[in-house]
């Protein structure tokens, strides 16, 4: 296991920790007990400040509101029932085949 899947690995073990948490006892356990739209506004919220530090040039800044997004993006996962193994085995799959084709094939099967 690389330090990258390590790192995500070990992340969600601790997001399905927090889902025995009572919501008072750490910030995940708190937005699972909100429910999937508090993550979802979070997901959202994380997404524009991200957009916004990358068209402010600062690469530190970028780099950790990409962790913010990301993070709330595996916790929406895990309130899912999903992990990064799912994403990573997706874009696994996605090796090989150009953009242009994967997006028609994903058209095509609408």
């Amino acid at each position: 296991m690389t330090g990258g899947d390590a790192v995500l690995s070990e992340l969600a073990r601790v997001l399905e920790e927090r889902k025995q948490a009572a919501p008072d006892s750490s910030y995940v356990a708190g937005l699972y007990a909100k429910g999937l739209d508090a993550i979802l506004k979070k997901v959202g919220e994380e997404a524009t400040e991200t957009v916004i530090a990358a068209k402010g040039g600062d690469a530190a800044q970028l780099v950790h509101e990409t962790a913010d997004l990301w993070f709330h993006c595996l916790v929406m996962l895990a309130h899912q029932g999903l992990g990064p193994e799912d994403v990573l085995a997706e874009l696994q799959r996605r090796f090989g085949v150009s953009g242009i084709d994967e997006k028609a094939g994903r058209a095509a099967n609408k």
